[in-house]
């Protein structure tokens, strides 16, 4: 039996769900939706598919995206909710497999993954050691997936403090704190408002930078929504598309999720992502952001 699970912070403590109820006989399989979409994942029976669309050759399916719901779901569970490992917990829950000894990890989940974060988490992660673990969370380098791996063991057994002593962990976040800083300077000269959406596009850099995903709010608050645009850094033919409601602004009417969903993408109401290639992007791209400044 196998966790297949995306490589982000939602997709991590899914796993530690996972490991802590079901029989894990082999490592984690960690995939991004793209590849489910795309039909490019070998997924086989005993697989147990989270936070990511559904694959009907796995057994178990647990999710939470809006756009991934089906009209008749296969076995496990779905929900519109605030976090897949949230829909996991309460299913394991129900069957008495699981008490309450992870409250307090799905509670900042929750948190982390609806981005019902104030400003002073957004300007100060440090402050939060849920939300800064979380940002230490990339797909970028070599080593990502054994620090992924290292997160699920580690979260299983000790407490946040724990985790943040773990010499790799605490040089990533020291990392992170100074990779914030260099993000918002690119962030202020990537980015142009467009009416009231802002648009990032990192398109002219070698290597796009990662920082603070929420941070744009902050620094455009005029922004009702925003749009980063980026190249797939193992791949420059392939744009990744990342838009969001913003945290701060309740005028943005779109549903983010269903819109992507038409450009093979998907997510959540106030967030998601898309993956298309670089000639499809330049009819794409105007006509999303269209969309998004026509707001309805």
């Amino acid at each position: 039996m196998r966790i297949v699970t995306r490589p982000d912070f939602d997709g991590i403590v899914c796993a530690v769900l996972l490991y802590e109820t079901e029989n894990i006989t082999e490592p984690i399989f960690w995939i991004e939706p793209g590849d489910i979409q795309r039909g490019s994942a070998d997924i086989k029976k005993g697989d147990i598919l989270a936070n990511l669309p559904c694959d009907k050759r796995g057994s178990l399916w647990f999710d939470h995206h809006v756009s991934n719901k089906l009209e008749k779901n296969p076995p496990g569970a779905f929900k519109v909710a605030p976090s897949a490992a949230g829909v996991i917990y309460e299913y394991y829950q129900s069957i008495g497999k699981l008490n309450n000894e992870f409250d307090e990890l799905i509670k900042e989940t929750d948190i982390i993954d609806s981005a019902d974060l104030s400003r002073d988490m957004v300007l100060f992660p440090e402050k939060y050691p849920y939300l800064m673990l979380s940002m230490t969370v990339k797909n970028r380098d070599a080593d990502d997936p054994g620090y992924w791996n290292r997160l699920v063991t580690l979260l299983r057994k000790k407490s946040i403090q724990e985790v943040l002593e773990d010499p790799e962990v605490e040089k990533r976040c020291k990392n992170l704190i100074e990779e914030n800083k260099k993000f918002e300077k690119l962030l202020v000269s990537h980015t142009e408002m467009h009416k009231n959406i802002s648009v990032t596009d990192f398109r002219d850099m070698e290597k796009a930078p990662s920082g603070n995903r929420f941070l744009v709010y902050s620094l455009f608050p005029d922004a009702m929504a925003s749009m980063r645009i980026r190249y797939d850094h193992k791949n420059k033919n392939t744009v990744l598309l990342s838009i969001g409601r913003s945290i701060f602004n309740d005028n943005f009417k779109i549903n983010i999720g269903q819109m992507l969903s038409k450009y093979g993408g998907g997510g959540h109401f106030g967030a998601g992502g898309c993956s298309m290639d670089a000639e499809s992007a330049e009819k794409n791209i105007p006509e999303i952001l269209e969309t998004m400044k026509a707001n309805r």
